[in-house]
């Protein structure tokens, strides 16, 4: 899904999130195609040519330097789970049900175009984060949940969630977690095959720590930690592959990824395994072709001071010219 694909703002705003009005190009009612927000959204910028963190060292040790990079993502299964978090894909007309939170008081209410056969991560039995992430592709608006489980009824139950307008650079409110720790949407970090296979990845990745600090930094908005210590990195925390890492020998696949480790980097969004990147289930991939990204570890990276691309603490907009953001079109 190509961020070059513009279409009309939402009309109104949804009351659990802070956006300004934007103003987009119209084009055809039904795009084929949703946006993952505005090009100028954090996920969407470069950060090859910024400064290097100054704590970047320390955040770089609590994460592992000999940690090797792992693509939690893959085809088949791992112990009887599938290997990533999938995507479900709906029309605007999809029936919405009603959905419980534990964390109800940073969730959205709903209801959510749940189909029954949502894809759950892990697998519909799966006892591990459960991550439904269902994306309506007449409107353009990206549900997550976190904890996912159905009742006999067809309502259901879970941790939290969270409602995203991919036309807006809108951000949770302050504290507010997400479908994800740092209180951030997930379906923007993940690396999908479509567009390894298309030759670029035009946006952040999703990285998980397995410890990180009791803060948070733009554009994330919610902490899960009790380490106070500077040595660990806020949620939100910017990293990037070194510039002078070199990628000639790795397949042509895993280079797409390593150049948009060097452009994009990456994002910490939760608390997991050291340096595991998020991605989407597909029987596409070559698991031996991604096992070549283990061979890369902690050392390899390099944290990044992001707070000259801050706009406003409530906006996910970044202080960069458009035209250095767009992507360019894919090969053909």
């Amino acid at each position: 899904m190509q961020n070059q694909i513009f279409a009309l703002v939402l009309a109104g705003a949804f009351a659990a999130s802070t956006c300004a009005a934007q103003t987009v190009s119209p084009i055809s009612p039904n795009p084929p195609v949703c946006p993952i927000f505005p090009p100028d959204n954090a996920w969407n910028v470069p950060v090859d040519k910024l400064p290097v963190d100054s704590n970047s060292q320390a955040y770089l040790a609590s994460g592992g330097l000999t940690n090797p990079l792992h693509p939690d993502f893959g085809s088949g299964t791992y112990a009887g789970s599938t290997i990533g978090i999938p995507i479900t894909l709906v029309p605007g007309t999809q029936p919405r049900v009603p959905v419980t939170f534990y964390y109800a008081s940073e969730s959205d209410n709903g209801p959510y175009p749940i189909p029954p056969d949502v894809s759950i991560e892990g697998g519909p039995n799966a006892t591990g984060d459960r991550h439904a992430l269902i994306l309506d592709q007449d409107k353009c608006v990206l549900y997550e949940l976190y904890d996912a489980t159905p009742n006999p009824d067809g309502s259901w139950n879970a941790g939290s969630g969270a409602i995203f307008d991919l036309h807006c650079d809108c951000l949770r409110p302050q504290t507010w977690t997400s479908a994800d720790a740092a209180g951030l949407p997930i379906y923007p970090g993940l690396v999908r095959y479509d567009e390894v296979a298309s030759g670029q990845i035009t946006h952040a990745l999703r990285v998980t720590l397995p410890q990180t600090q009791k803060a948070f930094v733009w554009p994330a908005r919610h902490y899960a930690s009790s380490l106070t210590a500077p040595t660990y990195p806020p949620m939100g925390q910017r990293f990037r592959l070194q510039a002078n890492f070199d990628i000639s020998g790795y397949d042509p696949m895993v280079q797409v990824i390593l150049v948009a480790l060097k452009k994009y980097g990456m994002i910490l969004a939760d608390n997991g395994s050291s340096w595991f990147i998020s991605g989407t289930p597909d029987e596409r991939w070559d698991n031996n072709v991604l096992a070549q990204l283990k061979q890369l570890n902690g050392s390899n990276f390099e944290a990044v001071d992001t707070s000259s691309l801050m706009v406003t603490p409530n906006s996910a907009r970044s202080a960069v010219s458009l035209n250095a953001v767009h992507p360019l079109p894919p090969p053909q």
